[in-house]
């Protein structure tokens, strides 16, 4: 999660209340730049439920947002949610708490040795299709075992996460889930938020005639490294938004900033432990 992060930059907690409105707890924060050689980059603190960092793409600056104390929010946070009229959600360990794959992973008896593939593939030192391969190899989910485990698995949504959706939602703004995880995994918590699946952009685990695993359909563009990306752009492109918010937690989120620019903004959302 940290490879969203520049050294310069480091979110502040601060003491945890209930969210209000889309701009409450965009609250107490400066704005701070420094020299960047690409897209902006804004962090701003949240309280203990979540942190949020937001990179918008504009060109050769990085601006750091820190606590300064209960002050009314700034001006360039009350312009991106006053503005906004699409989010973008990733979903492992953002609209939910854990990594959906590792979890899975877990049940059929190949955890860790899973989730040491999900660090690196989240943290963009190796391609994603190569870790998401390779980390599905290591277990080969059967249908049957997908549906024991959803079963016995409801989704863990992070804290807070309905209610935000809910606000998007009154307030007329568009919700998508963007996700490299699986589509039969994702389903379930879009039924949950009241997101509707042509707005979800994930991966399908393939399975042969007897219900064996057989891959993963490589045509997916969140299969692979940018693919991100490329669903926003097909977003924007059936659509008149022009101004867009990406919620996520890894190098594949970031990625999802449309490159030489345009109004699309980065918002990182952890869970606090």
């Amino acid at each position: 999660m940290e490879a969203l992060l520049t050294s310069r930059a480091v979110p502040v907690q601060v003491p945890c209340r209930k969210l209000s409105s889309l701009s409450d707890d965009l609250s107490c924060l400066e704005l701070r730049r420094y020299p960047c050689r690409r897209g902006g980059v804004s962090i701003m603190s949240h309280p203990r439920l979540v942190r949020l960092v937001t990179a918008s793409v504009q060109p050769q600056r990085v601006s750091a947002l820190g606590h300064q104390g209960n002050t009314a929010p700034s001006k360039e946070i009350l312009d991106l949610w006053g503005n906004v009229e699409a989010v973008c959600f990733d979903v492992d360990s953002t609209v939910c708490v854990d990594e959906g794959i590792d979890e899975l992973a877990e049940f059929c008896g190949a955890g860790k040795a899973v989730a040491e593939w999900t660090a690196r593939a989240m943290g963009g030192s190796v391609p994603f299709e190569e870790a998401l391969a390779a980390r599905l190899s290591l277990f080969k989910p059967s249908l049957s075992k997908v549906d024991e485990y959803l079963e016995k698995t409801p989704p863990r949504l992070s804290p807070g996460i309905e209610e935000l959706v809910k606000k998007l939602r009154d307030n007329k703004i568009d919700v998508y889930l963007i996700s490299g995880g699986f589509r039969q995994m994702i389903n379930p918590v879009a039924s949950i938020l009241g997101i509707p699946r042509e707005n979800i952009f994930a991966n399908n685990l393939l399975f042969g005639n007897s219900g064996e695993f057989v891959g993963f359909d490589e045509k997916e563009p969140t299969s692979r490294s940018g693919g991100k990306a490329k669903a926003v752009q097909h977003i924007r492109k059936g659509s008149s938004y022009k101004t867009m918010v990406m919620i996520g937690d890894g190098a594949t989120d970031l990625e999802a900033r449309i490159p030489g620019g345009g109004l699309v903004h980065m918002l990182r959302w952890s869970s606090a432990s």
